[in-house]
């Protein structure tokens, strides 16, 4: 694994090289640290920024190799993993004031869309990696954030919890959804949800990690708050489609973004396929129940 640490030389990114300095070590990474000076004059507080940054993955045990550049952040960035290959980004971020939740700086956002391999936002400051929440759609389409999830989880010996919100059914079927919403049910169906979790769950465990499901109805961001708030998790992984068009870039986009607009935590983003249509799941659920005649004789 090859992880790329980018800086500008704040504290926010010193907090990233911290964090991501966890995943490195249990990883057994390669790590480079790529410095980017945007604006004149700054170039003596950018050196100072990465030489703690080096002596900081040293305590980990880790030696990166230390690259300096002057111009502008994402197209530095994008040029780097052009050039030499790697499997996690790495950059910080911090919150601008304000009612309004937002990164303080939208280079954040364009790095993400703008790269290929996955990108770690370090928002804050987290001391441990022990829990980790894996954001799924439960299609294949999100494997890849499941094997990279399972490698990092792998090495820092974390919890992982796969956690899916359901959209809202048409209104006929929302009485059929309280009483079969369960997580046990949807999980025991063969329904392509259920199928798709059991598959991924089972792709966790068989690393050696310890791996619960949490599957509710209603809308993603509320939903997905309102876990973080009732448990203390270190680390969220989001998946986010390529653009492929304004409608997909809205569905899934926005999704990723929101996650990054309001967690306090480190976010991980990770590029997956394509869009599901929002019932898609529920009504191959309905698909695979028993029919009430049937089931009767």
């Amino acid at each position: 694994m090859k992880m790329l640490f980018c800086s500008d030389g704040s504290a926010a990114a010193e907090n990233a090289v911290r964090f991501g300095a966890l995943i490195a070590a249990g990883c057994h990474a390669e790590t480079a640290v790529l410095g980017i000076c945007e604006q004149p004059g700054t170039e003596d507080t950018l050196v100072q920024s990465l030489r703690r940054s080096q002596e900081l993955l040293k305590e980990h045990g880790l030696d990166a190799e230390l690259t300096t550049k002057a111009g502008q952040p994402v197209a530095e960035i994008v040029k780097r993993t052009q050039e030499i290959p790697c499997d996690l980004v790495v950059i910080g971020a911090e919150r601008r004031p304000g009612r309004t939740p937002a990164l303080r700086s939208v280079k954040a956002y364009q790095i993400i869309e703008a790269v290929t391999p996955p990108v770690l936002v370090v928002l804050g400051q987290r001391p441990a990696l022990r829990r980790i929440l894996l954001c799924t759609s439960g299609g294949a389409q999100a494997g890849r954030a499941v094997e990279l999830t399972g490698l990092i989880a792998s090495g820092a010996q974390a919890e992982v919890t796969l956690f899916h919100v359901m959209p809202a059914p048409p209104a006929m079927f929302a009485s059929l959804l309280k009483q079969e919403g369960d997580t046990a049910r949807w999980l025991a169906s063969d329904s392509a949800l259920g199928r798709g979790l059991r598959q991924q769950q089972a792709t966790l465990t068989q690393l050696g990690l310890a791996c619960s499901v949490r599957l509710r109805p209603g809308l993603v961001l509320p939903e997905l708050l309102r876990e973080l708030r009732q448990a203390e998790y270190d680390l969220v992984v989001a998946g986010s489609s390529p653009a492929g068009g304004p409608l997909r870039a809205y569905m899934l986009g926005n999704v990723a973004r929101e996650i990054i607009d309001h967690a306090e935590w480190p976010v991980l983003v990770v590029r997956t396929g394509g869009v599901e249509h929002p019932w898609s799941h529920f009504i191959h659920f309905l698909r695979s129940r028993p029919h009430p005649k049937s089931a009767a004789r």
